[in-house]
């Protein structure tokens, strides 16, 4: 895997995958339940981690809610907020994600723009995830003015069951093309934690449980995202990409422009697709099962 860039597929590295939600939210925003009962219910559903995103907004006090009491021997919490302010093209007020914020990350200043928002907020630490493209409208115009932005929102489970706007890829495959070199993750945005939650994720290869090593690890493009589905491994290999994963219905690799290539079958484990059909630009692999749910894999480049 020498000769692959930034994104590479994190399977050759010392650790191992630790599933979480980067985006919840709980009563210290619009949430239906406490941080600790939300923390409670993603630790009994298997999860290893979990960022409270609650919304920074004055209504709500502009919360940061510290959940570092809550964190235990195997399972931990990032700190993070949904970020508000100023307006997208289509006048929707704009939704940025920052994880890994200090918990006493200081209001907005007087005229403090969406730009400037999100950089001090980077330059505190954050990892900066533009969320629910599809759900609100936002176009790369928008999304190219956050230059500071490490990836994009490519599922959100509440905004898919309920208003049938869950997808981002479209947004950030627009972004590629252009040369963002962008990551992908899944959520659930859950504030009810019961319909919408427990459908979309993170697998975030680290070293250990540490919030700081997922957070570098986030930042890093090391992990991929699913609705179920598991990727064991991708790797190039004799001028093919080899993919291991649970059981699929269709391995397939998406690059730039129209270039895509798939395997289909019953019951997949490993898809060996041609990488001359990839000949610059990025790559990204999808695994679809037979119940029609994905994986994602982070795209990765090849120069």
């Amino acid at each position: 895997m020498d000769n692959l860039s930034f994104g590479q597929p994190p399977f050759s590295k010392t650790g191992r995958f630790y599933k979480g939600n980067l985006h919840t939210h709980s009563t210290n925003s619009d949430g239906d339940h406490t941080p600790a009962e939300v923390i409670g219910r993603y630790h009994r559903a298997g999860y290893d981690f979990l960022t409270l995103s609650d919304h920074f907004l004055e209504r709500y006090n502009y919360p940061v809610t510290d959940t570092r009491a809550l964190r235990r021997e195997d399972f931990t919490t990032l700190i993070g907020a949904e970020l508000h302010t100023s307006r997208t093209l289509i006048d929707e007020i704009w939704h940025v994600l920052a994880i890994g914020l200090p918990p006493d990350f200081a209001p907005m200043g007087e005229g403090e723009d969406i730009i400037a928002l999100t950089r001090r907020a980077a330059d505190a630490g954050a990892f900066i995830g533009l969320v629910h493209p599809e759900w609100y409208g936002l176009t790369p115009n928008d999304a190219n003015i956050i230059e500071c932005a490490h990836a994009i929102e490519v599922y959100n489970h509440g905004s898919h069951v309920e208003n049938d706007r869950g997808y981002g890829w479209g947004l950030c495959d627009i972004l590629l093309n252009q040369g963002r070199r962008l990551t992908g993750f899944a959520t659930d945005d859950a504030h009810h934690v019961t319909h919408d939650a427990f459908g979309g994720w993170v697998h975030v290869w680290a070293e250990s449980l540490d919030p700081e090593l997922i957070l570098q690890s986030l930042k890093a493009g090391r992990y991929y995202s699913s609705q179920g589905p598991e990727i064991k491994d991708i790797r190039i290999d004799n001028d093919e990409i080899i993919v291991a994963c649970s059981p699929a219905s269709v391995i397939s690799a998406q690059g730039k422009g129209a270039r895509a290539k798939f395997v289909k079958g019953d019951g997949l484990t490993e898809g060996r697709i041609p990488l001359a059909r990839f000949n610059e630009g990025h790559i990204r692999i999808t695994v679809l099962d037979a119940d029609g749910r994905h994986a994602w894999s982070n795209p990765f480049w090849l120069s």
